[in-house]
């Protein structure tokens, strides 16, 4: 079955128009808006063929054949500061090796610069792990009151959790335990790494 999330990102990689694509593949533009919408079903060896060289890829890949790659969702964005209300539409998808799969669930896209010294930077794509607890120093996706997401390392000490900024000119925010439970402070996920994206 035609795989439309691989479809939707190789056109957004390659910059593409779907006239770009009605044209190389000698289809209707509604043919190719079913085809990035998921609802068809099969499509033809030759047309799948050109689809494949227009995007610059292979006809299992497109089907989903090839084992060697596994799509995640980019969830929206989250901040590298404070104040920034937590986005949940799918932006687009990545690319990641069956062994990338298992370390990690979705990305977010970073907007703003308070973890710098980490080396995450504006516009990067950080690579989460689904979790509801990390270790003391870990860097995670952290929701303040429910609708806020900012990234953080998390540091954990006897009845405070602060979430450490790494850019001495963003402070770092403290929470007494009463305050975690009741603002409340949740970790949503364990950043597995990053990537520059230039």
């Amino acid at each position: 079955m035609l795989q439309c999330q691989i479809i939707k990102q190789r056109k957004q990689q390659l910059n593409l128009k779907i006239d770009d694509i009605v044209e190389y593949v000698g289809v209707s533009r509604p043919t190719v808006c079913r085809w990035l919408a998921g609802t068809t079903q099969r499509i033809t060896p030759e047309k799948l063929n050109r689809l494949a060289e227009i995007l610059q890829t292979t006809p299992d890949h497109l089907n989903g054949k090839d084992n060697d790659s596994v799509m995640k969702p980019i969830l929206g964005v989250v901040k590298a500061g404070y104040d920034m209300f937590a986005e949940e539409n799918i932006l687009g998808y990545e690319e990641v090796s069956q062994q990338e799969s298992r370390q990690g669930d979705f990305y977010l896209r970073v907007q703003g610069d308070s973890m710098i010294g980490a080396r995450i930077y504006e516009g990067d794509l950080l690579y989460v792990k689904s979790c509801s607890d990390v270790e003391s120093g870990q860097i995670a996706i952290v929701l303040i009151n429910g609708n806020e997401a900012t990234v953080k390392r998390v540091i954990k000490k006897e009845n405070m959790l602060i979430l450490e900024a790494s850019n001495p000119t963003v402070e770092n925010r403290y929470f007494t335990a009463q305050e975690v439970e009741e603002i409340p402070i949740r970790i949503i996920g364990r950043v597995v790494h990053n990537k520059v994206i230039f």
